[in-house]
C-alpha cells in the first residue's frame, strides 16, 4: 500500500506539538495509522514539566504499538490504555490534575484483510474514501455544539473593534467559557490523563473491500477546508494523490501567507501546526478521480457524518485542540 505523510509546524522556533506515525505489520497482513494533535499550553506550562511535544510522543507511540499488537483489544481500549501509560510515565513528577495538563486530539484507524476500524476524539478528522468515490469526514463534532451562550460570546467579541480593550476583556471572557468545557459533560473531550475519555470517542468501522484510501488531518492541515474553503473534505484524497501530503500543506501555507492578520478568513493562529497522512489500499477498481480544489461534489455538510458546513474560525484563542 500507499503511505504518505507530512507534518510541519506553524513556527519553526516552536517545536511541533503533533504526532502522526503508520506501522505496517511484517505479515502484510494490516496495519495502523495514528494521528494527533497537542493542545497548546498555558504560559504555567500546565502543570506538567514535560511539555506538550513529550506527551504526544508518549501518548501516540503507546496508542500505535497497541493497536498493532493487540488485535483483541478494541481501539478505545488501546487508547484507554495508552493514556493510563503516559499519565503513569510523569504523575509523580507533574499535576495531572491541571485542567489544561498535556492533552491531545486523536485519530486512530486499523486494518486487517477484513476490516477498517476507526476512532476520533476531538476535532481531528478521518476521512475514509470508498471505492466507489464516495468520502465519508468521520468526525467528533462536540466542539461545534456547545452551550448557546459560548457561541454568543464569540459573536459578541467578534462585534468589537480589534485591539480594543473592550474586545480584549470579552475575549478572555469567551475563553473561560470554553474552557470549562474542557473534558467536562455537555462539552468537549481530548486526551489528557484519565483514561474514561477513551469511552467518549467516535468509532466505526467498514469492510476493507470498500476502502480505497484513509486520510487523517489535524486542524492545521483541515484549514484547506475549513478555514480558507478552498476545496472539500471530498476533494482532500485526489488532491493527496495528484500532490502528497506535503502539496496540501504547502496551499495552506499560500493561503496563511496571502490573509496574515486573518481579515478575510479569521482564524485562533496566523500558522498552525499543520499534519496529514494518507493511505492508500491496493486492489479493487479506482474510481474516478476529482479535481483538486473541485466544489461539484457539494459542501461538506453532504457528505455522510460530516455535519453542517463548516462555520470559519473566529479569530479569537478558541481552544486550538
Amino acid at each position: 500500500m500507499r503511505i504518505d505523510l507530512t507534518t510541519e509546524p506553524g513556527d519553526p522556533r516552536i517545536p511541533n506539538e503533533d504526532y502522526v506515525s503508520v506501522a505496517l505489520p511484517a505479515s502484510g497482513a494490516g496495519g495502523s495509522l495514528v494521528l494527533l494533535d497537542g493542545v497548546t499550553p498555558p504560559e504555567d506550562g500546565g502543570g506538567c514539566v514535560h511539555g506538550v511535544p513529550w506527551f504526544t510522543a508518549r501518548l501516540g507511540g503507546a496508542l500505535l504499538e497497541l493497536s498493532v499488537s493487540r488485535r483483541d483489544m478494541t481501539l478505545r481500549t488501546c487508547l484507554a490504555e495508552a493514556i493510563e501509560r503516559t499519565a503513569d510515565a510523569h504523575r509523580t513528577a507533574c499535576d495531572l490534575s491541571h485542567v489544561k495538563t498535556p492533552q491531545a486530539t486523536v485519530v486512530a484507524a486499523r486494518w486487517d484483510e477484513q476490516d477498517v476500524e476507526h476512532l476520533v476524539l476531538s476535532d481531528s478528522v478521518l476521512l475514509v474514501e470508498r471505492r466507489d468515490g464516495r468520502v465519508t469526514a468521520e468526525r467528533d463534532d462536540r466542539l461545534s455544539r456547545l452551550p448557546p451562550h459560548v457561541p454568543e460570546l464569540r459573536a459578541a467579541v467578534r462585534a468589537l473593534p480589534p485591539g480594543s480593550a473592550e474586545r480584549a476583556a470579552r475575549a478572555a471572557e469567551y475563553v473561560r467559557a470554553v474552557e470549562a468545557l474542557r473534558n467536562a459533560e455537555g462539552g468537549f473531550f481530548t486526551a489528557a490523563a484519565d483514561p474514561s475519555v477513551a469511552s467518549r470517542a467516535v468509532t466505526g468501522a467498514v469492510p476493507r473491500a470498500d476502502v480505497r484510501s484513509l486520510t487523517a488531518l489535524t486542524d492545521g492541515a483541515g484549514r484547506w477546508v475549513e478555514v480558507f474553503r478552498e476545496g472539500t473534505w471530498a476533494d482532500c484524497p485526489a488532491l493527496l494523490r495528484e500532490e502528497g501530503t506535503g502539496g496540501l500543506v504547502r496551499r495552506v501555507r499560500t493561503a496563511e501567507a496571502a490573509d496574515p492578520r486573518g481579515g478575510a478568513f479569521p482564524r485562533g493562529k496566523r500558522h498552525d501546526d499543520a499534519t496529514a497522512v494518507y493511505a492508500e489500499f491496493q486492489g479493487g477498481t479506482r474510481a474516478p478521480a476529482r479535481a483538486p480544489g473541485c466544489t461539484g461534489a457539494g459542501d461538506p455538510g453532504s457528505l455522510p457524518g460530516t455535519g453542517p458546513r463548516p462555520v470559519p474560525s473566529t479569530g479569537l484563542p478558541f481552544p486550538e485542540v
